[in-house]
Order: C-alpha cells, then sequence, then structure tokens
C-alpha cells in the first residue's frame, strides 16, 4: 500500500500570507521581538493557530541566540543519582517549571573531575541557555568551571564556593537543631549524630546544628564517640550505627542527615535487638514520603521542600534570563526555604 506523501510543514511565508503582514513581522511576533502592534500581534497568532505553524527551534536560536535548553548538572554518579528519591523529587519539580516555560531540560551527571571538564566544555559550546547545578562536593572543580563559561546559573544548595552564586537551599542548620531539641524534649540525652559526607555543605551545616543542641548544656552528652559518619545512603548509615553501637551501647537517640541514613540505622538497631522508639529514638531528615513513611517504625524526620527548591531553582534562572524582577532578588546570594518537623512513630 503506497505511503501518502507528509504534508508540508506551514511555513513563516504562509503564516504571512494567511495574516496579511510581511514575513519579518511573524518572525518577531513568533521569536518575541518588539516592535508589532497588539493588533498586528494578534492577527499572527490567529494565523499561526489556524495554520498549525510550529517554529523551527534550530532557526530561532540562530535569530534569538537562545536555545530554550537549561543544564541541569548533578555531581553525583548514576549508580546515586538513579536510587536516590531527593534526585527524582528535585528533578521533577525542575522539569515542571521548565516544561511550564517551554524549555527544555538536559540532564548531566558527573564523576570526577573528568567529566566535570566534559560538562564545562559543553556549558561553553552554546548549547544551553543556562545551568542548575547541584549535589556539589566541596572541592569540585565545577562552579569554576561553570562561572568561566559565563552562562547564568543558580546552584541548589548552599556551595562551598562563595563566588558560586545564587543559590536555593534549605535551613539545614535549623532542621538540624529542631530535630535535636525534639529528642531532647523526649527526655533523651546520649544523642548520637551520623553526618552526610563532610565534603557538602548540606551535611555540615546539619552536623553544625547538632553540635548547637548538644553542646548547649541542659545535660547532653556531647561526646565525640558520638559521632559518626556516614554518606546519605542506607549502607552508610547501618554502617555508622555498627559503629556508634560498638562505641557507645548507651546512646539513646539518632539524628541522622538523611532520610535513607536513618533507614539504614533502623536496620542495625533491628538487628541489635533494640527497640525504636522504646531503647532509641531515632530522627532522619528530607521527609522522603517513600522512605520515611515505610520504615519500621515510620520515621520521624525534618521535611524540606525538595520539589519547591526545584522549581525554585529554575524559575530564579529563567527569570533572570529573561530579566524579571522578582522579589526574591532582594537576597542575591541565595534563598533559603524553611524546614518543619515531621512526627511519626520512630521518636
Amino acid at each position: 500500500m503506497p505511503v501518502p506523501p507528509a504534508t508540508p510543514r506551514p511555513t513563516l511565508e504562509a503564516v504571512a500570507a494567511r495574516a496579511g503582514v510581511s514575513r519579518a513581522t511573524v518572525s518577531r511576533v513568533v521569536n518575541g521581538g518588539a516592535g508589532v502592534t497588539e493588533q498586528l500581534a494578534a492577527r499572527v497568532r490567529r494565523a499561526v493557530d489556524e495554520l498549525g505553524y510550529v517554529p523551527n527551534r534550530a532557526a530561532r536560536a540562530l535569530v534569538t541566540r537562545r536555545h530554550d535548553a537549561v543544564a541541569v548538572v548533578i555531581a553525583e554518579p548514576e549508580t546515586r543519582v538513579f536510587t536516590d528519591p531527593f534526585f527524582a523529587l528535585q528533578l521533577r519539580g525542575i522539569s515542571e517549571e521548565l516544561t511550564a516555560r517551554d524549555a527544555q531540560l538536559v540532564l548531566m551527571l558527573t564523576r570526577g573531575d573528568e567529566d566535570s571538564e566534559r560538562v564545562g566544555r559543553y556549558l561553553a559550546g552554546g548549547h544551553v541557555d543556562g545551568a542548575l547545578v547541584f549535589s556539589v562536593h566541596l572541592d569540585d572543580p565545577l562552579p569554576g568551571l561553570v562561572r568561566r563559561t559565563g552562562l547564568p546559573a543558580v546552584f541548589g544548595g548552599r556551595p562551598g564556593d562563595p563566588a558560586a552564586t545564587p543559590y536555593v537551599d534549605c535551613d539545614n542548620r535549623g532542621g538540624a537543631r529542631a530535630a535535636v531539641r525534639h529528642l531532647a524534649s523526649l527526655g533523651r540525652r546520649r544523642i548520637a549524630h551520623i553526618s552526610g559526607p563532610l565534603d557538602q555543605t548540606s551535611a555540615v551545616d546539619r552536623l553544625d546544628g547538632w553540635r548547637d543542641i548538644t553542646g548547649a548544656g541542659a545535660g547532653l552528652d556531647n561526646a565525640p564517640d558520638l559521632l559518626a559518619s556516614g554518606d546519605f545512603t542506607p549502607e552508610g548509615g547501618a554502617q555508622a550505627m555498627s559503629t556508634l553501637l560498638e562505641r557507645r551501647p548507651d546512646l539513646d537517640a539518632v539524628f541522622a542527615a538523611s532520610d535513607l541514613t536513618a533507614s539504614g540505622a533502623l536496620w542495625t538497631l533491628r538487628g541489635a535487638g533494640l527497640r525504636v522508639p522504646e531503647d532509641v529514638a531515632v530522627v532522619g531528615f528530607d521527609d522522603l514520603r517513600t522512605v520515611a513513611q515505610h520504615t519500621d517504625p515510620p520515621l520521624t524526620t525534618v521535611r524540606q521542600d525538595i520539589e519547591e527548591m526545584g522549581r525554585l531553582m529554575a524559575r530564579s534562572l529563567l527569570d533572570a534570563g529573561e530579566g524579571v524582577d522578582r522579589p526574591d532578588s532582594a537576597a542575591p546570594d541565595g534563598i533559603v526555604l524553611p524546614t518543619t518537623l515531621v512526627r511519626r512513630a520512630s521518636a
């Protein structure tokens, strides 16, 4: 059976003829240019709708020097990004905002300096209009590489590099304080902490929040052996919990730097025959619903609005590119969202 010929795509000339205007006028309306009256612009838009005209993005980029594409750069390997629900939530928020603004998401992951160099070359090549960068580590060359491209960029999380701004983050230190205060209010006095990787500012801030409360007196033990390092993963949490129990079998509470870390700690506590919260109370951080609501027992945790952080990152970048003056611009260095304690059965 013969294949029917493809219907030709409507052209700018066809839209111009339908609207009764010049090709240049159609081009200005389609590409967001100035100098066209609202009456003529309405005629062009009506002709575009009637003919089903779809702009040629490549040609449009040549005229406007915009690609309607944003690079989302995550400084983590695939094995981490595709197993941690945190990244899925942040990407969902970013994707929703970009889709609403008709911009494309280009996902890029890095596993070391060579990957960072590759990303830097891509960004410098003029393929995208800006970059959203998150999960940056303190010794990562990525912020410097992004800065040298001259591209607009917004960072997820407070970067270690003071020049890497603007950024969107949550109140990590305040959330950690709230978690430890809650444990202290339950009468717990030997409150351990399983940190995240201390080459990331979020983990450092949460550690500082734990120290703020345990070091403030009120009969709380702040001995160094109540601190163990984790890596924001269940396996890291399980191993750190084992270390803590060996050092301090008398501990009565744990503040874990992430929900995944807390889930691993719960495995170890259960394996050691300890009851949660009767023997050891546990609080996490993030409020990843797929984790916190399904641990045994359900996890008390500090909630940060991860999707909203993603939306704000994308919105800030796109608004800056369009010259939109947002109220958030009063704080040029960064936007810090509040956190809230969500009480469940683990503490």
